[in-house]
């Protein structure tokens, strides 16, 4: 079953949700309309009465995401362009990155082609990052005079180091899928063919997971550089304590102690 948004798609695999970036005419490329697509998409994965798990991003066609749309941002000459780069940040690409990060389920990114740019950033998101073998990653914003973006900048130093994050931002260069997994930017490669197959398998693996404790951990992580090692110890506390007052705690348990497969039910 698919549903349609605008330039994006949800198709549903039992569990798991399949996001597509759906503008393969521009690479995928971001717009304020496929912006507006995707906010609505996780929205509607993210609703309990939807019954999803899981999510798997990726990109239709030949790219995971090539970057903002250059073609439908501020009017080449416009006297305000500076201002209106910085306001499309601030109500576009940053809405829906602080969407991607608060989704109460684990995601898992199936870069395919080009991420890039925006679209790199995006692809950063992911709980577990996996790539096609073809698929590769560029900060590609000193190619047009700009600055990284997208919380890439925080993202990365944490992710590869930080002399590494220099590298790629200055040099705006290609970094290749099986270089990425050296590095440690992505979990796993596979071969183009077998992505998307891969990826969703992995999904619905997460998706028959507890995943009430899995996304109290997406969170803990996301909290974890602000904190202090005793401020990271009470969050610890907290969601142990909140896991434990679940039912997949004690079919956990329960499943452990009679030596069978535990059976989640995400309660």
């Amino acid at each position: 079953m698919r549903t349609d948004f605008d330039r994006v798609t949800v198709t549903k695999h039992g569990t798991v949700a399949l996001l597509t970036l759906n503008h393969p005419e521009v690479m995928n490329a971001v717009s304020a309309k496929m912006i507006a697509g995707a906010s609505e998409a996780l929205d509607f994965v993210s609703s309990p009465a939807n019954g999803f798990r899981a999510l798997v991003v990726t990109g239709e066609g030949r790219a995971f995401c090539s970057g903002a749309n250059l073609a439908e941002g501020p009017a080449e000459g416009a006297a305000d362009i500076p201002t209106a780069i910085g306001q499309r940040l601030d109500t576009l690409y940053h809405p829906l990155l602080r969407k991607l990060r608060d989704v109460p389920l684990p995601i898992i990114m199936a870069v395919n082609g080009a991420a890039a740019g925006i679209g790199m950033s995006i692809a950063l998101m992911g709980d577990l990052i996996v790539a096609g073998r073809s698929a590769y990653f560029v900060q590609a914003f000193a190619r047009i005079g700009l600055v990284p973006d997208g919380g890439s900048t925080w993202l990365l130093p944490r992710l590869i180091g930080l002399a590494r994050a220099r590298e790629l931002s200055l040099l705006a260069e290609k970094l290749p899928a099986e270089k990425a997994l050296e590095w440690g930017l992505v979990n796993r490669v596979f071969d183009d063919a077998s992505l998307l197959d891969e990826s969703l398998q992995l999904a619905a693996k997460l998706a028959q997971g507890p995943t009430v404790a899995l996304a109290a951990m997406r969170r803990m992580y996301w909290e974890s550089p602000h904190n202090t090692y005793e401020q990271q110890l009470e969050v610890e506390r907290r969601s142990q304590r909140a896991a434990g007052g679940t039912e997949d705690f004690v079919e956990g348990v329960g499943a452990f102690l009679q030596k069978r497969p535990p059976s989640f039910k995400g309660k």
